[in-house]
This record gives structure tokens, C-alpha cells and sequence, in this order.
């Protein structure tokens, strides 16, 4: 007994539904998918970035900004460390105060001569002996004078060589804090700006990305719809175009570390101190 088999096919519209379904697939899918639009980007370093890593990194900036003023506070430190603070008017005072004394101490031999005359010894030993002893005095006072003077003056260039070494060290700790300070903000700046470049790419690849999957997401839908049609049941329908993590995204967490580092490196230079 011959064996007969009975099947139900669809409607005509519903064959002519996945014929034409089959036939976009095929041309579809008969050359590769150009996923080269929307390959991940990554924004390069803003300018600000990259100053901030001159400044960290050249030689007489960020840590070393402070070696300038410290060669600079060894100029007045040593021996010789006043000789810059000597006053160029010194020797002027000294000459001019020495020689109102010799005009005083030769009023004074006169006055000897003088007393002499009135008690009939002019001429004689003991005026003589009054000259030497006075004179030997004279002298005596003029060099304590002079040497007064002297160190005077260079007590006063110490004192003032001493406040100049104290401002060059004082100036040695602030300026890698400002460095530090300047590095932080451009640093910071930069990052912003950089993210939002980051966006924009991320923008224009996810962009790319639909624009390209939008043919296979219609097909795919369709597909579902007509599956709903054959079987009764509401198709399943799971979409290609799933959210990727961007770039961006990733890059904010290594943003946060990165910005951790920069305010530690910018407290550091805050805080750092020559040796």
C-alpha cells in the first residue's frame, strides 16, 4: 500500500515573505562586514597634558625648580658670603670720620702746647711728655675707631647676608609647591578636554557601529516577525547591536588613578624640601 504524506504549507505570502527575507540575506551577507568605521579610538594627550609633563620631567623644573635658588643661598653662605653686602660708601665713612678725629687730636697737642706756654715749660721735657703720652693715647683711640667702624660695617653685610640665605631657601621650598600647584591644574585641564574628545570619537564610532548593523537589525526583525507568523508564537527576536564598554568608560577608571597620582606627585612637590 502506497504511503501518502500530507503537509500544510504556509500561505503564499508568507512563503513570498521568507523568499524575499532569504533573498536580502544573501546579498547581505556576500561581502564582509567593514567594521574598520568604527574600530576603537583612544584621543591623544591634550596640549595641556603634555605641559604638564614638560614641567614634571625637564631638567630645572617641577622637583628641580628649587636648585637655582639653592646655588643661589650658597653665594651667601662661606667666608666670603657678606662681600656682596658690603656697603660701597664704607670706606667713604671711614675716611671722612677719621679725619674729623685727626682735626680733634691735633686741636688737642695744641691745647698741651698751650698750657705749657702759661706755666713757663714751653720747650721743656715735661711737655715733651705730655705730647707722647698723649699722642700714643691718640692713636690708641683712632685704630679702636677705625676698627669699630669696620666691623660695624661687616656686621651689618653678615646680618643682611644671612636674611638674603634665609629668602633663597624660603623661595627653594615654595616654587616646586607652584610648579606642583601648575602641574596639577594643566594636568586636570587637559584631562577634561581630553575626555570630551574621547566622547566625541566614542560618539562617532557607536554611530558607525548602528549605521552598519542597521540592515542586519531590520532583517533580523523581520525574520522574527514572519517566525511570529509560522509558528504561532511570538518570535524571539535578540538584537546584534549589544552597548560596548567605550574606551571612554574604560579610561575613567585609569583617569581616576591617573588623577590620584597627579595630586599626590603636585602634594609632593608641595612638600618637598632640598637636601
Amino acid at each position: 500500500m502506497a504511503v501518502q504524506e500530507q503537509r500544510t504549507l504556509p500561505p503564499q505570502y508568507v512563503e513570498d515573505l521568507q523568499k524575499d527575507l532569504g533573498t536580502q540575506l544573501t546579498a547581505l551577507t556576500a561581502a564582509p562586514l567593514d567594521t574598520s568605521r568604527f574600530a576603537p579610538q583612544v584621543a591623544g594627550q591634550d596640549q595641556a597634558q603634555q605641559d604638564a609633563y614638560t614641567m614634571a620631567t625637564t631638567q630645572g623644573q617641577g622637583i628641580g625648580a628649587f636648585q637655582p635658588y639653592i646655588t643661589q643661598a650658597g653665594a651667601y653662605s662661606g667666608p666670603q658670603g657678606y662681600s656682596s653686602f658690603m656697603s660701597p660708601y664704607q670706606q667713604d665713612v671711614i675716611d671722612a670720620t677719621l679725619a674729623e678725629y685727626d682735626t680733634q687730636a691735633a686741636a688737642g697737642l695744641t691745647g698741651i702746647g698751650q698750657q705749657a706756654a702759661m706755666s713757663g715749660n714751653l720747650g721743656g721735657g715735661r711737655e715733651g711728655v705730655m705730647r707722647a703720652q698723649y699722642q700714643n693715647k691718640s692713636d690708641m683711640n683712632r685704630a679702636l675707631l677705625q676698627s669699630g667702624l669696620l666691623q660695624q660695617g661687616f656686621t651689618q653685610a653678615n646680618q643682611l647676608a644671612n636674611q638674603a640665605f634665609g629668602q633663597q631657601q624660603s623661595l627653594a621650598q615654595q616654587v616646586p609647591g607652584l610648579y606642583g600647584q601648575d602641574i596639577s591644574t594643566l594636568g586636570s585641564a587637559g584631562a577634561g578636554q581630553q575626555a570630551q574628545e574621547q566622547a566625541q570619537l566614542d560618539a562617532t564610532r557607536e554611530q558607525n557601529r548602528l549605521r552598519a548593523y542597521e540592515p542586519y537589525e531590520r532583517l533580523g526583525f523581520q525574520g522574527s516577525g514572519i517566525q511570529t507568523i509560522t509558528s504561532g508564537a511570538p518570535g524571539q527576536y535578540q538584537s546584534m547591536v549589544q552597548p560596548n564598554p567605550t574606551p571612554l568608560q574604560n579610561a575613567l577608571g585609569i583617569a581616576g588613578v591617573a588623577g590620584g597620582l597627579m595630586t599626590g606627585y603636585g602634594d609632593y612637590l608641595a612638600g618637598s624640601r632640598p637636601r
